[in-house]
């Protein structure tokens, strides 16, 4: 049936997600998601909005949800944009901010979802490499652009770049869009949302999918300058108004509002991510210093696709990119301390450590 397709869709080279297999006694560390869930407040909300009011349409301009998080975030409404996953955040801010005659930015390594997006939206881009050592180099993107994006913490290495480097680079770069896409920001980085006020062409986005552990529920929201969210909001309404459904809103304000579990489970994640990082390499692998809730890790006498494969054959699903520069590397997502118990075990056998 491809002679019905449109020309473009032949030459797209479409996001492959992490793999979602059906197994029994699986344990699943290969998309990042939370090990603890939602807040029960979440859970609450969810349920008080299934009712008779789902025969109507939610609110197009999400006003309650958007109070919340320009409350959270110490901004006013209109600088907030919510959206149907971050994804799809990503995908207006491309098609609204980052379409110019200039290429747009980015690192070589990073959220393969960024070269899709340029594809799909006819976009020219630049991927810029990262450093051996896989940081961000912000002197490397002191050149014409058209935009710049870059994901921080970083996906799939970990690894964050502080506030005064990228108000460095913004600082540079002050005639195309900055997009900061913070996904994980909130293991162990700082919010770039702390300087919006001082730069109107940063935008900065986020999702609840990863610390909110919301990942089913498909929310996404950007910050930034109200210029920049009029922009998003016309792509937005030409595309999909009634983008988020009421449980979505319902759910997502209530996460929000739920400050204390949020930063339990957080916290939660972030001891179990140092736990372990010490057993990993005390089974002597490399582990790049992570800000995320995943680590990204590699052994020097052990192939990561003999390792991924002899993992999964124990019913344990961590993240092979069999890419240049990545293809040695596990990208492994932090569970539950008895999850990566279980994990350190098999890697130990895999290894034949004691």
């Amino acid at each position: 049936m491809s002679q019905y397709w449109s020309d473009i869709v032949h030459e797209l080279t479409p996001y492959v997600p992490g793999e979602q297999p059906k197994l029994n006694k699986l344990i699943k560390l290969n998309t990042n998601e939370n090990p603890y869930g939602p807040s029960p407040r979440v859970l609450a909300a969810i349920q008080q909005a299934t009712n008779q009011d789902l025969r109507k349409y939610p609110d197009p301009n999400a006003g309650a949800l958007k109070a919340t998080i320009a409350q959270y975030h110490g901004v006013q409404p209109d600088w907030v944009f919510v959206g149907n996953s971050s994804d799809e955040v990503l995908a207006h801010t491309f098609r609204a901010l980052l379409k110019h005659a200039k290429p747009l930015l980015f690192p070589d390594i990073t959220y393969s979802f960024y070269p899709v997006y340029c594809g799909l939206f006819d976009i020219a881009y630049q991927e810029v490499p990262l450093r051996d050592d896989f940081t961000l180099n912000i002197d490397d993107y002191h050149q014409d652009n058209g935009g710049i994006i870059f994901a921080n913490p970083n996906a799939p290495t970990g690894i964050n770049l502080g506030l005064d480097a990228i108000r460095a680079l913004l600082q540079r770069n002050r005639y195309s869009v900055v997009v900061v896409d913070e996904a994980y920001v909130d293991f162990g980085g700082k919010s770039a949302t702390a300087l919006v006020n001082e730069f109107p062409n940063l935008l900065v986005i986020q999702t609840l999918s990863k610390s909110r552990g919301l990942a089913g529920l498909r929310v996404g929201f950007a910050i930034g300058d109200p210029a920049l969210i009029r922009g998003l909001e016309r792509v937005k309404n030409s595309f999909h108004p009634y983008a988020l459904s009421a449980l979505a809103l319902a759910g997502a304000k209530a996460a929000f509002e739920d400050d204390v579990y949020f930063e339990q489970m957080r916290d939660r994640v972030i001891r179990t991510r140092t736990q372990s990082v010490d057993a990993l390499q005390t089974l002597g692998f490399k582990v790049l210093p992570s800000a995320a809730n995943f680590v990204f890790a590699t052994h020097p006498e052990y192939s990561a696709k003999t390792m991924f494969e002899a993992l999964r054959a124990r019913n344990i699903i961590v993240r092979y990119f069999d890419r240049p520069r990545l293809k040695d590397f596990l990208r492994i997502s932090i569970g539950t301390d008895q999850e990566m118990s279980v994990l350190i075990e098999a890697l130990s056998e895999i290894t034949k450590k004691p």
